[in-house]
């Protein structure tokens, strides 16, 4: 009798502790292998946000980049130029990646965080200043807001999760401060380890590519490759000035390119840096360009 009633006991206990996770999103996390990330202030003194008055609201980003596996099961086909399951999906434009977002939602049931009209050219997408119209597709994209779906990180969340958000360390890479660690880059992603400077025939010669996720050091919050293997798109329009005194900044309400973070394996260690900061249009794509998504809490 007093087994069945401690057993009786436990059943409700974890009963309650299991609504009590759904009730406070920890569903989304098990949702896809994503991570809930504290908001708050900038604490890596290397960021790009580090003492401006930034800060950030609770979200959950992807543990891992976004892999081929994940993206053909959503998107029906695979873009990459190196083909495995467990790689991070690549040559994906900006567009790909929001496209994907929307029906990854569909999917699983979350109602998208986008609005794509694909007839309307965007307003707000500029010709490039110096080399004209880069972007070929412009598509209006906006935010449902309040949508639970799967996003872009904005640059500003993506930086703060690379730099370990409150239980950072200040590292210069996300995780370490050795790019080793943490990073597949030029160097160490081919047949044998490569020195001297960056020059595309070596890097080929050697057999360069990308690597399975999660093969690294993982941050301070759990987050692996968001130094290398392949760039990440952000939601934001790329601006030469950063926001200071904001809270949650979407970056600038136009531009000619999107912000990528995190360099890739054919780029040097200075790209891996988590304050690192590059621009690509949004019809821009290569081997090294992928995406990790992100959800509001």
């Amino acid at each position: 009798m007093r087994r069945q009633f401690i057993r009786a006991v436990t059943v409700v206990v974890f009963g309650v502790m299991a609504f009590a996770a759904l009730a406070s999103g920890s569903s989304a996390n098990a949702s896809g292998n994503l991570v809930f990330v504290e908001g708050g202030i900038f604490r890596n003194a290397k960021s790009n946000y580090y003492g401006k008055g930034v800060s950030v609201s609770d979200f959950y980003i992807g543990k891992y980049e976004v892999t081929q596996k994940e993206w053909t099961e959503v998107m029906g086909s695979n873009p990459s130029k190196f083909v495995g399951e467990t790689l991070p999906v690549d040559s994906v434009n900006w567009y790909d990646a929001v496209e994907y977002c929307n029906k990854r939602s569909a999917k699983e049931g979350l109602k998208p965080y986008y609005k794509i009209d694909k007839n309307q050219k965007d307003p707000n997408n500029k010709p490039d200043p110096q080399f004209g119209d880069l972007d070929t597709i412009k598509w209006t994209v906006t935010i449902n807001p309040g949508a639970n779906g799967y996003r872009l990180p904005t640059e500003a969340e993506w930086e703060y999760a690379a730099g370990g958000g409150q239980q950072s360390k200040s590292y210069t890479y996300s995780g370490s401060n050795d790019v080793e660690e943490v990073a597949w880059y030029f160097r160490n992603s081919g047949d044998k380890p490569l020195s001297g400077p960056w020059l595309w025939p070596v890097v080929q010669q050697n057999h360069d590519q990308t690597k399975p996720v999660g093969a690294k050091k993982p941050n301070e919050l759990g987050l692996y490759d968001m130094s290398g293997n392949v760039r990440e798109w952000c939601w934001d329009w790329y601006s030469d000035t950063l926001p200071s005194n904001v809270p949650d900044p979407q970056g600038s309400a136009s531009g000619s390119t999107r912000v990528w973070k995190g360099g890739g394996w054919m780029g040097d260690a200075f790209s891996d840096e988590s304050a690192f900061r590059g621009s690509l249009a949004g019809n821009g794509t290569g081997a090294d360009q992928g995406v990790r998504v992100a959800r509001n809490k």
